[in-house]
């Protein structure tokens, strides 16, 4: 598990392959990943907006952005957190993402950005 604080969010993430529906004969690597959102600031606030950096170690390179996150525009209020699971498909057995989440404070309407720690995507094996 990688976590990065900032301006009192803490964001954790955990990685795992999802061997049943990835395909290493057509390079074809489906990665899922879970990101946990705690606020420990003292401020209601709602994530707006994400944007991803993907590195494949093959040399593409994407960028992803957009509304919210699964769907959804949730409001953390301080002391909770949001959980969600989504997915990220490789070409290659090892690659990494990064990012930000736009933030708007309820109580006076200003947006920040939040990091989204580095995290590794590898197959297990290559591990070894």
């Amino acid at each position: 598990m990688v976590a990065q604080i900032t301006h009192g969010i803490k964001v954790s993430v955990i990685t795992r392959l999802l061997e049943d529906q990835s395909n290493p004969d057509l390079n074809y690597f489906l990665f899922a990943y879970i990101i946990k959102i705690e606020n420990n600031s003292e401020f209601t606030v709602q994530l707006l907006r994400r944007k991803w950096y993907i590195f494949d170690s093959n040399g593409d390179r994407r960028e992803v952005e957009g509304e919210g996150v699964v769907g959804q525009q949730p409001v953390i209020p301080p002391g909770e957190f949001y959980e969600y699971e989504s997915a990220c498909d490789l070409s290659s057995e090892m690659g990494s993402m990064h990012g930000t989440y736009l933030m708007i404070r309820e109580i006076d309407k200003k947006t920040f950005d939040i990091k989204i720690p580095r995290f590794e995507l590898i197959v297990p094996r290559r591990l070894n």
